[in-house]
């Protein structure tokens, strides 16, 4: 294992962003926190609790989770699709650093920036309601296991993407959406039962339920399941990164 290739990729993945603090970190604060203002207090406060819960603590896991999914996305898409766009990437390929060592700087970093970001939007929601985390050693397991997957996820996206509006599609057609659609704003309990059915189909529901779990010891969906198939989807993603550098499809410009 060439532990200082992955720290040189890690670091530098970690600096790029620092240099970048104000949209990396302020822009989606602010954006949650304008959820949290027109939810959380302009709706919320008209609304009954859902499950028990105030309505404002309610949506605290479904945006925790909108903003993890799109910042693990774009910031390891970005990551990899940088340097084949400027041509670096020849230098990675003729390095002696293996497709593991490659994945582990690039997408901890990406993940590392989600969990941070993460942490930093659940302090940021602290202000606006009253939050108990029931099982806080779930909740940064799911949070972590979130980020790293869908860092892995972003990561395939930065291979196959040809421009950087490519980098978008996904997350804006696809990963928002079905985040919107996942019981991000409420519990699918609240739907009519073929509906209910129907949102089983959405992947992101799992997420979100588990996610919601870890906070209020109530999911929509069993927690087992949830981390099943969000570990599956991993496994999943890791064997088509590992299969591409190998084969060395989509690496070059």
């Amino acid at each position: 294992m060439n532990v200082h290739a992955i720290r040189a990729i890690y670091f530098f993945e970690m600096h790029r962003w620092w240099r970048t603090l104000m949209q990396s970190i302020i822009s989606p604060v602010l954006s949650t926190s304008l959820y949290f203002i027109v939810f959380g207090s302009a709706i919320g406060s008209r609304m009954a609790s859902v499950d028990g819960v105030s309505y404002g603590a309610f949506i605290v896991p479904g945006l925790l989770m909108l903003s993890i999914l799109t910042e693990s996305i774009s910031n390891a898409s970005f990551g990899i699709f940088f340097p084949k766009f400027s041509g670096t990437i020849y230098e990675l390929l003729s390095a002696p650093v293996s497709a593991v060592e490659t994945i582990i700087g690039y997408v901890g970093a990406a993940a590392t920036k989600s969990v941070v970001l993460g942490l930093i939007i659940l302090a940021t929601a602290s202000f606006f309601v009253r939050l108990h985390i029931e099982h806080p050693f779930w909740m940064l397991g799911f949070l972590v296991l979130t980020a790293w997957t869908f860092s892995l996820f972003g990561f395939i996206i930065g291979l196959f993407s040809a421009n950087f509006q490519q980098l978008q599609v996904i997350p804006l057609l696809v990963v928002t959406p079905l985040t919107f659609l996942g019981g991000a704003f409420y519990s699918i309990k609240m739907l009519p039962e073929i509906w209910q059915k129907v949102t089983l189909f959405n992947p992101v529901i799992y997420l979100i339920s588990a996610f919601r779990w870890s906070f209020f010891g109530h999911a929509d969906v069993n927690v087992e399941v949830s981390v099943t198939m969000t570990a599956a989807f991993c496994a999943a993603c890791l064997g088509v990164i590992v299969y591409i550098f190998k084969t060395g499809k989509r690496l070059k410009t």
